[in-house]
Parts: structure tokens; C-alpha cells; sequence
């Protein structure tokens, strides 16, 4: 059975509610060969509300991983203006998933790998993407190909089953949603979850 590694790139200022919610989707696949990670530039990153957290795999291992989800925050102009520190994400859709988390998403725009691509982010990071290029979408959730994006913190869901829709399947992300999903509105929830999803799933996964 093949491995799997999920890196979610998490830098300083990061939104707990990206990487977090992630992480937290993503680990309801509970198999011995099923690896998701926290990987940050540094040792440890603090978020813009100030949680400390340490980074689980290096940004080597990221660009290495088989799919990668961009995390946002409060300083991704500065993470996108730092070349050094941009020249060490080795990103590729051909053989990667590739998720941009609100803000995550201008990083994805800055390393080419949205051109021609339309995209979702946040509100505040809109202008940011379009300057770079990208037409933003009003919706949470978009995906061509290997590359998803979305707009809204909540929205973090959306690409965790996704992920877990190309990698597993779409019962799987199913289950998974149903999970974290509030009690009373759980049918509900994944259903309205999955209408966002489920028309970017035709597509057969090109990454195992």
C-alpha cells in the first residue's frame, strides 16, 4: 500500500482556523500509511493570535509530500516577498494536490502555479490575487485539475475532503465531514459540503 504526506504550510501569523481545521479533517483517516503535517519554515511559528505550535516537517518535505495545502495568516505579503524563502517551495500539480487556503492562495499565484487558473480567497487578500493576475471567484471552493482553492476560513473543510475525496475516497470525505459536523445539522452540513465539491471530482486522481 502506498504512503501518503500531506503538508499543510503553516507560516508566522498563520490563521489557526486554515491550518488547524485542516489538520483536524485530514487526520480523520486513520491509517498506519496516512500522514498529515504541520510544516513551517522555522522550528515553531506563532499565529496571529498568538498559538505557538512546532512544525512537524521541514519545507523540504513538503515540496516532496503528495499533496500540500497552503495555509493563511496576517503575514503572507511578507512570506510571498521573501525570496529565499519562496525559492524553497517546489510545488507541482503534476505530481502534487495543491490546496491555497484563502491567503494560501496568493502564495500558489506568486509561484505560477494558478496561471490561467480562476481562484477563491478571502476578502481582505482579493485584491492581492487579482494583482497577480488570477481572476478570484465569488464561491468558497474552485479546483482544475490537481489545484483547489477557497475563500473563507470555514471553507478549510472543503479542501480537506477533497484532498481526502482524490486520495481515498468520496466516502471518506464523506465520513469525515460527518464527523466534524455539528450535531442536529450533520446530513445537512455534508450535503452542502459536498454540492460544493462534488462537481471538481470528475476528474481521476494523476498523483498515486
Amino acid at each position: 500500500m502506498t504512503a501518503v504526506h500531506i503538508a499543510i504550510l503553516t507560516f508566522e501569523g498563520y490563521n489557526e482556523l486554515d491550518s488547524l481545521i485542516a489538520l483536524g479533517v485530514l487526520n480523520r483517516i486513520k491509517k498506519p500509511d496516512w500522514r498529515v503535517s504541520i510544516a513551517s519554515p522555522t522550528r515553531r511559528v506563532r499565529s496571529m493570535n498568538g498559538v505557538v505550535i512546532e512544525s512537524m516537517a521541514t519545507l523540504e518535505e513538503a515540496s516532496a509530500a503528495d499533496a500540500v495545502v497552503v495555509g493563511s495568516g496576517s503575514q503572507t505579503r511578507e512570506v510571498v516577498a521573501d525570496r529565499a524563502l519562496m525559492a524553497r517551495l517546489r510545488l507541482d500539480p503534476s505530481r502534487q494536490l495543491l490546496a491555497g487556503q484563502c491567503s494560501g492562495t496568493l502564495v500558489l499565484a506568486r509561484l505560477g502555479v494558478l496561471d490561467g487558473v480562476p481562484a477563491c480567497t478571502d476578502l481582505t487578500t482579493k485584491p492581492w490575487v487579482e494583482a497577480a493576475g488570477v481572476d478570484v471567484l465569488n464561491q468558497p471552493f474552485f479546483a482544475r485539475g490537481n489545484v483547489a482553492t477557497a475563500g473563507g476560513c470555514l471553507a478549510s473543510p472543503y479542501l480537506a475532503a477533497w484532498m481526502i475525496a482524490r486520495l481515498e475516497s468520496v466516502q471518506a470525505a464523506e465520513e469525515a465531514l460527518y464527523y466534524v459536523a455539528p450535531v442536529g445539522e450533520k446530513e445537512a452540513y455534508v450535503g452542502g459540503a459536498m454540492r460544493n465539491i462534488a462537481p471538481y471530482l470528475q476528474e481521476p486522481a494523476t498523483v498515486r
